[in-house]
């Protein structure tokens, strides 16, 4: 008997055949991988998965879902079920030394913070393959000077090479949504990756330069680098964030750190112009 779905929960059952056997193709499954799935649901995904890897690793937030996901995937493969918030889970204690492959075809309400949530754990994940919401990875996927490209893309791609692979019409899901899904594929990046000291100061800078996008460099980052921290990192102060490659957000980040460096604790935000 097939599960009611919650709005609570934000569920969509994946049920159309070729849309699923795509996906799987696509994530390519091998024995003995260490497969991760987020949110399984009735198993549409789970069960290919499993008997493709012959183990795998559920984490379900709706305890309704998990004995009868349980007694479907009995003498496919070893299924452990884990009954939490993924945002929540230690994705490294999972990985136990190994590396992890993410699968999951995400509540769209809550899809942004899974992704940063699992980009906190690049040294254990191998890649990830995420249905969301088609705009969403249109956005995560958009080059700079797109009116699309925004904090998203930038902190996506400098973790991660970011790949759309299909879009899905709303009718492969019950209850079909009211917006197009689309199935992304991120792979950590092994080189190239920015320093972790940098990270609270990337995040700064670009949640600041996005946060008023009309302006200028010079007045969105106002109180975060000054115009002379600007041209050092080798960007113009008179373009606009949209412009400005995710490497360049780095620059600007190491910029942004040293003046904060240089001019010491008593550093206020006024004092950084």
């Amino acid at each position: 008997m097939s599960a009611r779905p919650k709005k609570s929960y934000g569920q969509h059952f994946l049920h159309e055949r070729g849309v699923i056997e795509r996906i799987v193709a696509a994530i390519a499954p091998q024995p003995r991988d260490r497969i991760i799935e987020i949110g399984p649901g009735e198993g549409a995904l789970t069960l290919p998965l499993l008997q493709a890897a012959g183990q795998l690793t559920a984490i379900e937030l709706d305890a309704d879902l998990i004995e009868p996901l349980r007694e479907r995937a009995a003498g496919i493969g070893q299924l452990d079920i884990i009954h939490a918030d993924v945002l929540k889970v230690d994705l490294a204690a999972l990985a136990a030394g190994g590396r992890l492959r993410l699968a999951g075809n995400l509540p769209y309400y809550v899809s942004s913070p899974i992704l940063f949530h699992c980009l906190a754990y690049p040294a254990v994940i191998e890649d990830m393959h995420f249905m969301l919401q088609k705009e969403v990875v249109e956005r995560m996927a958009a080059a700079p000077g797109s009116k699309i490209y925004g904090r998203l893309s930038v902190m996506l791609q400098l973790a991660c090479r970011v790949e759309p692979l299909l879009h899905v019409a709303p009718g492969a899901f019950r209850p079909p949504p009211k917006v197009e899904s689309a199935l992304v594929r991120l792979t950590p990046l092994a080189a190239g990756r920015p320093n972790p000291a940098l990270s609270d100061s990337i995040d700064r800078v670009v949640r600041a330069a996005f946060g008023q996008r009309r302006k200028t460099l010079t007045n969105a980052l106002r109180g975060v680098l000054g115009a002379e921290g600007i041209r050092a990192a080798g960007i113009d102060p008179g373009a606009r964030a949209e412009s400005v490659p995710p490497k360049g957000f780095v620059e600007l980040a190491r910029q942004a750190q040293t003046t904060r460096l240089q001019a010491g604790p008593h550093l206020t935000d006024n004092d950084s112009q």
